[in-house]
């Protein structure tokens, strides 16, 4: 039994983008906007872009994981100024061992987080999850 894939390719233009200014949106229909709308949408577009700047500086704290026998210990070093919530994950090898995901640290900026776990026998996989702390 196999899997089938189908694409639907639009040869169409993009819609026109929306327009957002005060100016724009006066007169549209006999309708004018008042002040104190273009000012509310004006406030929520200034948060979505702080929001989207903040996404796009640099993040996440570097990681390096080592396991030795069935120990796994990850230190996490974050150069970065905002504060990064690590959390080590770990994947054991036997069904009968029970995976586990340690306590979240939050590394700080300029900060150092370790973190540990083991499995009763060898370990599968382990990796390390990063989150944003909010302001």
């Amino acid at each position: 039994m196999g899997l089938a894939v189908t694409a639907v390719v639009r040869d169409e233009s993009p819609p026109p983008a929306a327009r957002s200014s005060a100016a724009d949106v006066a007169g549209v229909n006999g309708v004018t906007a008042d002040a104190g709308d273009a000012r509310d949408r004006r406030d929520r577009g200034d948060d979505r872009d702080r929001r989207r700047d903040r996404e796009r500086e640099p993040f996440g704290a570097s990681c390096r994981t080592t396991a030795q026998g069935s120990l796994v210990t990850a230190f996490c070093h974050n150069p970065y100024p905002e504060t990064d919530r690590v959390q080590l994950h770990i994947e054991c090898a036997r069904w009968w061992d029970v995976d586990s995901d340690s306590a979240a640290a939050e590394a700080g900026p300029a900060g150092y987080a370790r973190l540990s776990g083991r499995c009763w026998k060898e370990v599968e996989s382990a990796w390390v999850s990063h989150e944003r702390v909010a302001p």
